[in-house]
């Protein structure tokens, strides 16, 4: 999945796909992590918004399944 660079102080890049509305994390300390079941809407929300990491604890860590991918 591509991912785009974000400047947050802990996430280092954001993907997402439509299709299966998969998002995906990429965190500073390596971590990369995949959301399932992401409506469009929260990901254009997690990239429209000045704290990424804000709206990450907000709306998205704890709210969907979740796998570590690396």
């Amino acid at each position: 999945m591509d991912r785009q660079p974000v400047r947050s102080s802990n996430i280092k890049s954001i993907g997402y796909d439509l299709k299966s509305k998969i998002l995906e994390i990429e965190f500073h300390d390596g971590g990369i992590y995949q959301y399932f079941e992401v409506p469009e809407t929260v990901f254009d929300g997690l990239m429209g918004v000045p704290s990424h990491g804000s709206y990450f604890h907000r709306y998205i860590k704890d709210k969907y399944p979740w796998a570590k991918i690396r």
